[in-house]
């Protein structure tokens, strides 16, 4: 169960309370904080393409870019045994585990959309 929202390349993360009897969710991939709210899943989905529409009319007038940048590094932590065995498969390969990794993702991602073109 996927519980975003897709809208103009934005994802929103989306929860319920209880509590309040509200749905709420937040842009994701984005440096500020940006919410939006609903008491059903109409209004939601209205308040998510909402908050979009008005946060990049906002980034547009103040010249910042919508998204957040990134790096193109993170650290990642994965078993041992993971971890040997692609170390080896690197030096098999003639390359760094970096650049190892980073095709697998790259695959993996590649992949996934072709997987999500057919649904």
């Amino acid at each position: 169960m996927k519980n975003i929202l897709k809208h103009e390349g934005f994802i929103g993360s989306v929860s319920f309370s209880a509590e309040d009897e509200v749905f709420f969710g937040r842009l994701e991939g984005v440096e500020d904080l940006v919410t939006f709210e609903g008491s059903t899943v109409e209004e939601l989905k209205f308040a998510f393409k909402e908050a979009v529409e008005d946060y990049m009319s906002i980034c547009k007038e103040v010249g910042k870019s919508p998204f957040k940048s990134f790096k193109g590094s993170f650290n990642v932590r994965v078993q041992p045994k993971i971890h040997q065995k692609a170390f080896f498969k690197a030096t098999e390969m003639g390359v760094s585990l970096n650049q190892l990794v980073e095709k697998a993702l790259d695959s993996f991602l590649f992949n996934v959309e072709e997987i999500e073109k057919q649904e």
